[in-house]
């Protein structure tokens, strides 16, 4: 019976379903983290009568035919790049983008890879890097003595050393923009990819026409709604049991025409 390969793609589109979710809860407190959303399509339709063909010779046209869907399918995992919530942490080396831009970070292999996690630490030359030990893009390097450090909104960066009275500009921090955000590639540990479907990467400076301002102190963090989680769960949930009902609905008709050949 066909109901039981329809309700078959059901039960699977939920269960992809489910697990985009779960992924969003498990990173619930990851900075910079965006919230994914599994989209659907349905299949192709069978046409066991077509509309719009006279059923007699000289006869009007059927207005009406008759198509039967045959499931549904899984056509895309969006990740939404919505602005999340800005958190004050007082570590002069968290860096938030309120606003659109990326990071712009240098991968292990030399790749230019983008993040919006700004919770950057030093090297041990002195260099701006991610938890990760990856080089922030344009590289920044701190004298050993920096007895204190500022970042302002346009991303200058500013350094006091020891014995000295006013701080020095060492650099400023890039931001890049993508014509489609949702067409970036993560490839984890906060870090995106540009594909072709991104486009090209526009850069400039923080506080410019189209870009974020950069906020020292604060970190952003995961724009995962647990409520709306919670809730797109349960209808889910609750789509996966209504298409195992059908699979069992079907099992029971096949039984009983199995029963009535005997």
């Amino acid at each position: 019976m066909k109901a039981l390969a329809i309700a078959a793609t059901g039960m699977s589109a939920q269960q992809t379903n489910v697990e985009v979710i779960a992924n969003n809860i498990a990173n619930i407190n990851t900075t910079g983290f965006k919230r994914a959303r599994a989209e659907f399509s349905d299949l192709l339709y069978q046409a066991e009568r077509a509309q719009g063909v006279p059923n007699v010779d000289g006869g009007l046209p059927i207005p009406d035919g008759a198509l039967i869907g045959l499931g549904v399918r899984t056509v895309g995992v969006r990740n939404l790049h919505i602005q999340g919530p800005l958190a004050q942490t007082g570590n002069p080396l968290d860096i938030a983008v309120n606003g659109r831009g990326w990071f712009r970070i240098t991968g292990p292999t030399g790749e230019t890879l983008y993040t919006r996690a700004g919770s950057f630490n030093k090297g041990p030359d002195g260099q701006l890097v991610t938890n990760d030990g990856y080089v922030v893009e344009p590289a920044i390097t701190f004298p050993t003595n920096t007895v204190e450090i500022v970042i302002n909104e346009s991303g200058e960066i500013y350094a006091k050393t020891a014995g000295q009275a006013l701080p020095q500009q060492l650099g400023q921090l890039s931001l890049s923009n993508f014509a489609n955000d949702a067409g970036l590639e993560p490839v984890g540990n906060n870090l995106y990819r540009e594909t072709s479907a991104s486009g090209q990467p526009i850069t400039g400076v923080a506080a410019a026409e189209g870009f974020g301002k950069i906020h020292q102190g604060y970190l952003e963090n995961s724009n995962v709604d647990p409520v709306k989680e919670i809730t797109e769960l349960i209808s889910a949930q609750r789509a996966y049991e209504m298409n195992s009902k059908v699979i069992q609905a079907a099992d029971e008709m096949a039984a009983t025409v199995s029963k009535g050949i005997r």
